[in-house]
């Protein structure tokens, strides 16, 4: 006797699963579910448009993992970053804060400070700075975006125009010198954007394990002046792209001089 087929949710968490251990074709996937290639491709409209996947030609990519995923991995150069952005806050700046697991790591080392305005799209530093009273927190409304937990939109696009901040911390899933900020969805990219060009100083903060990576295709330009910050310390050797705007996590000196247009 023939097994049941799985229900339509039950077949979309397991597409997942094989999307995620290298499947992506979409007549492989009909065969293995023993569906049409229509009902596939049904299925990874609905994961792409949950954040899931991001849909290729005749295909799927797997995007992004769960926050949690992310937060467990390189948690110490994370932590390090968060500590070096930190101490470029000055008390009563306003600052906005892109969503990310560093970003929200940085709401929780300005958690105890007095007189802060903390703006930001991220649940982590919404999660972070909630409970407490010295920080005023302003949250950007619109639709949250669950794979990254972010807050996006035109709505964010439209409430970014009404803010100066004095500070721009912003996370990426790759950075490529040239290119910019890699993103996991178009929606993502422009409010990035959108961030990079509100307020006085630009930073953007990414582990070792980001730079010159480009795993999605979407992209923010860093096309106006801005600083990295990493815990690589070899960056001026091993990434010399970036050598010029860098500040190296718990080095006693700023690498290289001014930042840059790239």
């Amino acid at each position: 006797m023939s097994q049941p087929r799985p229900g339509t949710r039950d077949r979309r968490a397991m597409l997942l699963e094989a999307v995620r251990d290298g499947s992506g074709g979409i007549a492989e996937l009909a065969r293995e579910f023993g569906v049409s290639e229509s009902t596939i491709r049904r299925d990874l409209a609905s994961l792409a448009g949950a954040g899931h996947v991001v849909r290729t030609y005749g295909g799927a990519l797997d995007t992004e993992r769960s926050p949690r995923e992310k937060e467990r991995e390189h948690g110490a150069a994370k932590d390090a970053i968060a500590r070096q952005a930190a101490a470029l806050v000055r008390d009563g700046d306003v600052v906005l804060l892109d969503a990310g697991t560093t970003t929200g790591r940085l709401a929780r080392h300005l958690a105890h400070r007095e007189g802060l305005t903390v703006v930001t799209n991220g649940v982590d530093a919404i999660r972070e700075l909630a409970g407490f009273a010295g920080i005023d927190l302003v949250v950007l409304g619109g639709r949250l975006r669950h794979a990254g937990e972010a807050i996006l939109g035109e709505s964010v696009l439209a409430q970014l125009r009404h803010i100066s901040p004095d500070r721009v911390f912003l996370g990426a899933d790759g950075v490529v010198a040239g290119r910019g900020l890699c993103c996991s969805s178009l929606e993502q990219s422009v409010v990035k954007h959108a961030m990079l060009h509100a307020g006085g100083e630009a930073y953007v903060l990414a582990d070792h394990s980001k730079l010159d990576q480009a795993p999605f295709s979407y992209w923010t330009p860093l096309d106006r002046e801005h600083r990295l910050i990493t815990d690589e310390p070899r960056v001026d050797v091993a990434f010399p792209q970036f050598a010029q705007s860098v500040i190296v996590a718990g080095a006693p000196e700023i690498v290289g001089g001014a930042a840059h247009h790239e």
